[in-house]
């Protein structure tokens, strides 16, 4: 059960705690590299991108070095494929239990097996997941060790040969879907073009974009802010906002690359 007391960076300038910055590695000091003056120049690394301007619905998982951890070793090219699908199973389960905070719940009272009357909450009926194949079926699992009975329903987008653009091959919800709160599971963001038409279908069905908690593990700056502008009300949860993303997930993770 997810622990509803604990908080999320949200992104806004009046932050109480500034977020915490990924390190990279060969990003020394100034005075280091003083020190070295006959070494080779190095590429500078890319660093992550400002995502204050995104708005609250934005939101980053709180950083810590578990999490720094497993981004690098998704992002290593070195990574075996067991070791791949081992630490993006981790990371998506983090990013899922933080899904299911910001799910609706109730105050409930319950019974102890010494008769103690405890004060407590429960998740309230009326959730669903949403993958959109093939990488968003990465984190079916991980909702569904969450969540035993929780319904999941597919989208299939692919680009048309001709005009490049996002269509939709295939869609499949819960017949109530529009009732419910819907968890759109898509690991990587790169343009967000997938997403936005992922988002339409749901809207097709009666959705309302406020009811959308997109769960991702990577965005780039450009996929966040596509999506928010289309859909101002949609939650986006993920852990980094950095300029490039690991497009090679879903070819890792299912072993086609």
């Amino acid at each position: 059960m997810p622990c509803h007391n604990q908080q999320l960076n949200t992104i806004s300038s009046g932050q109480e705690h500034p977020m915490k910055q990924v390190r990279f590695a060969n990003s020394s000091s100034s005075s280091s590299a003083a020190a070295a003056p006959d070494s080779e120049p190095c590429e500078a690394p890319i660093q992550p991108a400002s995502p204050e301007n995104l708005g609250p619905q934005l939101k980053l998982l709180p950083l810590n070095d578990q999490i720094r951890e497993l981004q690098t070793i998704i992002r290593d090219k070195t990574t075996s494929r067991g070791d791949f699908v081992f630490c993006a199973d981790r990371l998506i389960r983090l990013v899922v239990e933080e899904g299911l905070n910001q799910l609706p719940y109730s105050e409930c009272t319950v019974t102890t097996p010494t008769g103690y009357k405890y004060e407590g909450v429960k998740f309230e009926r009326g959730n669903c997941g949403v993958s959109i194949m093939r990488s968003g079926e990465a984190m079916e699992q991980g909702l569904r060790d969450c969540c035993r009975s929780i319904r999941i329903g597919k989208i299939l987008i692919q680009s048309d040969e001709e005009t490049q653009k996002a269509k939709v091959y295939y869609a499949k919800f819960p017949p109530d879907v529009y009732r419910r709160k819907v968890l759109l599971m898509y690991p990587i963001l790169s343009t967000g073009n997938t997403v936005i038409e992922a988002v339409r279908v749901l809207i097709e069905h009666r959705v309302q974009p406020k009811h959308i908690i997109l769960l991702s593990l990577f965005s780039t700056p450009h996929g966040a802010k596509s999506i928010i502008q289309e859909f101002p009300d949609i939650t986006i949860l993920t852990t980094e906002v950095h300029p490039v993303a690991p497009t090679h997930f879903g070819q890792r993770y299912f072993g086609t690359d």
